[in-house]
């Protein structure tokens, strides 16, 4: 069987990593550590969260970079909020917002206010100008449960957009083979996924560029500048300007990529694939 790698036009052993930012248009500090990123720094593709209050100021700057929309159904801050775009009652959680937990938005949602409210969020990153590479997925909620997967996969196909997949080994946690699902109805996705719970993201990129399998690897962090706006809406602030440092200002951070022997690569690739059939 031809290999993601060969699809791609690379050899079948090819090393190749797409580094995503996640959280584009969260705050303004997000947007410039981002956009930095993506423009001198590593980092090859990044993904839109577009109910967020700064999404259109990001989507202004925009140049044509490779960017996915980060599908949002989760607010998970305490004092700073951003809620659906659409009417969907279900998706509030009385507090001024989508709900802060996955349980919270697993337990209440309705899946058609889901599957409209998400096809909105695409439409909207399309309609501000974004030539959107890819999907996923904020928190992972649409990925950990059946049902919402259902929704991820049929937007996948709707748009013809590869999507940001869970690793392996997670299928037998989550008790679906969310893999073989997207592969039956031709959506592309990278063949290994670093996953890592909340925000800093450091020791897990440095253990996996040391440890990189042939194929497509998909890491992500969560960029952004240091600012009173940062420190104030984001409790973990420190991670996110440790991933902006990393990716932008850091020799030995780049001196290990340089090491991995690995070609960087976007969304984009995957996208123009998948579309080509």
């Amino acid at each position: 069987m031809t290999t993601l790698s060969e699809n791609l036009g690379f050899d079948p052993d090819a090393k190749l990593l797409i580094i995503n930012c996640d959280d584009l248009g969260s705050c303004w500090s997000a947007n410039v550590g981002i956009y930095e990123s993506l423009r001198t720094g590593l980092a090859t593709t990044a993904s839109l969260m577009v109910p967020c209050p700064w999404a259109r100021s990001a989507t202004a700057n925009y140049r044509g970079d490779d960017i996915g929309v980060h599908l949002t159904l989760n607010s998970e801050f305490d004092e700073y909020r951003w809620g659906p775009i659409t009417q969907a009652p279900s998706l509030l959680d009385g507090n001024g917002g989508f709900p802060r937990t996955v349980e919270d938005t697993w337990d209440h949602a309705d899946l058609d206010e889901v599957r409209r409210e998400l096809q909105a969020q695409i439409e909207r990153a399309i309609l501000w100008g974004i030539d959107v590479t890819h999907l996923d997925s904020h928190m992972g909620t649409l990925q950990l449960r059946a049902d919402f997967f259902g929704v991820y996969l049929e937007l996948a196909t709707d748009f013809n957009l590869p999507l940001r997949m869970g690793p392996v080994e997670g299928e037998s946690l989550v008790g679906f083979p969310y893999r073989e699902l997207a592969r039956q109805e031709g959506v592309l996705f990278p063949d290994h996924f670093i996953y890592y719970q909340g925000v800093g993201s450091r020791p897990y990129v440095e253990e996996a560029l040391a440890n990189l399998k042939p194929g497509v690897t998909e890491i992500y962090l969560h960029p952004a500048i240091d600012s009173d706006e940062l420190r104030a809406a984001h409790p973990d602030w420190v991670g996110r300007v440790d991933d902006y440092k990393m990716l932008n200002h850091d020799l030995r951070f780049r001196n290990l990529v340089e090491k991995a022997g690995v070609t960087l690569i976007g969304y984009r690739e995957l996208r123009d694939q998948q579309k080509a059939g």
